[in-house]
């Protein structure tokens, strides 16, 4: 995997070491996150974050184990980082932070105090709401750690503060148990009680949400380091209280292997590719109704669309091709009226979606494609044929063929039902209502997926049969822009105010997919590649044209009027490759210049979006399902 190491000057800064995030995860959707410096920037970073019975469901339970050293001299010296209310920034222990690094995608920091350097290292129990944190004192001594616990419980979009009952804290034998939620584990507890009140989280202030909260300290525990390699360990666990995890330093070390047996289970042709196949094992999560995807970290649930696109990269480009099958299966059981949900990270099942579903033809056609499951095949024909007849005879927000041409079209007042689908008070900033180019493309994609599908399983193929000749050839006759003369093709056909040609990255789609309606025209991924492409892919709206935004900052409003208004989409690199790679020309060149990415904001991983304007700073999730799937799959297509 790739070194991702920082020295002090990284790490002992406050702005640049709080722009680095580090991420741990269970496997069941909950995590351990934060930055280099420790400073705590987001309401969602913490020790102990745990899934519910689902993965958007989770809850901040640990907050942070404020490190504090007592030398042989009698000095006292905190090293935690917290910024608080007023504006201050106390204690300052970054500043003592002589290195950070990802060990085998475990996070491990030194801070070096005179002659004494000590080490903490975190990893979680995979399979379990649990999370170790080891300290190791590795020269110098001896000293005094007391180990400070701060805590809260509560849902991760919000905040708690004294304005309600404190948490209650029961001790028990080696520690505590907070809110009859989750219990602490370690060396000499030492119960506490006291509110910590404003402390204040920059990124979320920067994101237009509440930025502050109060947290509890419940305690502290406390070892005696009195030569190098003695040890602190401290464990955090969510269920069965009463069956305490392995001890921690061994969740450290089975942590370490499983990371490099699930890099090695990729093949991976070299260090990106290695690091990007760990990156993807955080999505793949295990929940009460089997395998699913975590769309992103840290706000994010489970999409069925993000799923869907994700899916060749994270399962089958991973050694997962037993684990994608069960997913397929799943997904395929709950197809209402033709369609897939898109997510109920809301609170409640929404089906607003056009392309879901057709993306999950494309998944199941990739699947049996790659993997040769024609069992899978056959067992899914009948849903997928349900599909295809499902939008032939019309399912809803005006989904449905049209009788004219076989070409799919979409709409409904309030809704934006593509993947651009940001709406501000409502409104959606990017309707394309009529029929869009990359719907379209999925469409005919899906169609002569299930026709392959039904030849292999030697079955009907159904309506797919007369659809797919008619919709090609109108997309073939109504998508290129005769005018541009380069073989650029409309964003939408048929809209409520005609055909739109805003350049935008939609039409890649009608280039790169297995199924692709049309071949790409070099002159058409040139002018692609003049007006969109930045260092981490594609933008979603041309520069200059109208609406453009080019920076996806500020508040909610302000960030969703720029979700799809030309910010970056690095998951767009997997199409723009794959289009390319059609023609026989390799973008090995546009794959390397992200390389530097994985060391920037999300560390070893690939970042939601990022702003259309330079230098291209990351934005939204620091780290994204579908950014690392497609950027592990475009390597693939442009490696050895």
């Amino acid at each position: 995997m790739r070194r991702i190491a920082f020295g002090p000057h990284v790490c002992g800064s406050l702005d640049e070491g709080a722009l680095r995030e580090w991420l741990v995860t269970d496997g069941r959707g909950g995590y351990a996150m934060g930055t280099v410096n420790g400073l705590r920037t987001r309401r969602y970073h913490g020790l102990l974050v745990v899934a519910g019975e689902t993965p958007a469901r989770r809850r901040l339970g640990l907050v942070s184990l404020d490190p504090v050293v007592t030398l042989a001299s009698g000095a006292v010296v905190p090293l935690a980082a917290h910024e608080w209310a007023g504006g201050a920034v106390e204690p300052r222990g970054y500043e003592l932070l002589s290195g950070f690094e990802l060990v085998d995608g475990l996070p491990r920091w030194r801070w070096r105090i005179g002659d004494v350097v000590l080490e903490r290292e975190i990893a979680m129990v995979y399979g379990r709401s649990s999370v170790a944190v080891v300290h190791r004192l590795l020269t110098g001594g001896p000293i005094s750690l007391h180990l400070e616990a701060l805590c809260t419980w509560r849902d991760v979009h919000g905040e708690r503060t004294d304005g309600g009952p404190a948490p209650v804290v029961d001790e028990v034998a080696g520690g505590c148990v907070v809110d009859g939620a989750y219990r602490i584990s370690g060396p000499d507890f030492r119960g506490a009680g006291e509110w910590y009140r404003g402390v204040r989280h920059r990124e979320e202030a920067a994101r237009g949400l509440t930025p502050t909260e109060d947290l509890w300290y419940a305690g502290s525990f406390h070892a005696e380091l009195r030569h190098a390699g003695s040890t602190a360990s401290v464990s955090a666990w969510a269920d069965d209280l009463e069956a305490a995890p392995p001890p921690a330093e061994e969740v450290v070390a089975a942590a370490r292997t499983r990371h490099r047996a699930v890099a090695a289970a990729a093949g991976p042709a070299d260090d990106v590719q290695a690091t990007l196949a760990l990156a993807a094992d955080a999505f793949v999560v295990q929940t009460a109704a089997g395998p699913d995807v975590v769309a992103g970290y840290p706000w994010f649930g489970a999409w069925s669309r993000d799923t869907m696109i994700g899916y060749e990269g994270l399962f089958l480009a991973t050694g997962r091709e037993s684990l994608g099958r069960s997913l397929l299966r799943h997904y395929a059981a709950t197809l209402s009226q033709g369609m897939l949900a898109n997510t109920a990270d809301t609170g409640s099942v929404e089906y607003n979606t056009v392309d879901g579903t057709l993306w999950f033809l494309h998944a199941v056609g990739r699947h049996v494609a790659l993997t040769g499951d024609t069992d899978l095949a056959a067992e899914l024909l009948p849903a997928l044929r349900s599909v295809v007849d499902a939008h032939l005879a019309g399912t809803r927000y005006g989904i449905g063929a049209d009788p004219a041409d076989a070409l799919l079209r979409q709409g409904a007042d309030g809704e934006a039902l593509t993947w651009m689908d940001a709406r501000v008070d409502g409104v959606p900033v990017t309707p394309r209502a009529g029929k869009p180019v990359e719907v379209n493309a999925l469409w005919i994609n899906g169609l002569a997926m299930v026709i392959k599908l039904a030849w292999q399983a030697r079955t009907n193929a159904g309506a797919a049969v007369r659809a797919h000749p008619a919709a090609l050839a109108s997309f073939a006759r109504r998508f290129p822009i005769a005018r541009a003369g380069n073989g650029l093709l409309y964003d939408v056909v048929d809209g409520p105010g005609g055909d739109d040609a805003t350049l935008r990255p939609n039409q890649l789609l009608a280039w790169s997919l297995p199924y692709a309606p049309l071949r790409p025209e070099p002159a058409a991924l040139q002018a692609i590649g003049t007006a969109l492409m930045t260092p981490l892919g594609p933008r979603s709206q041309a520069p200059g044209s109208p609406g453009y935004r080019g920076r996806h900052r500020g508040t909610p409003a302000e960030r969703d009027s720029a979700y799809h208004t030309g910010t970056v989409w690095p998951w767009l690199t997997g199409p723009y490759v794959a289009a390319w790679h059609r023609l026989g020309v390799s973008a090995e060149q546009t794959l390397s210049d992200a390389d530097g990415h994985l060391g920037e904001y999300g560390l070893g991983s690939v970042s939601e979006t990022a702003d259309a304007d330079a230098p291209h700073g990351a934005t939204g999730c620091p780290f994204q399902a579908w950014s690392v799937a497609e950027s592990l799959r475009a390597r693939r297509l442009s490696g050895p």
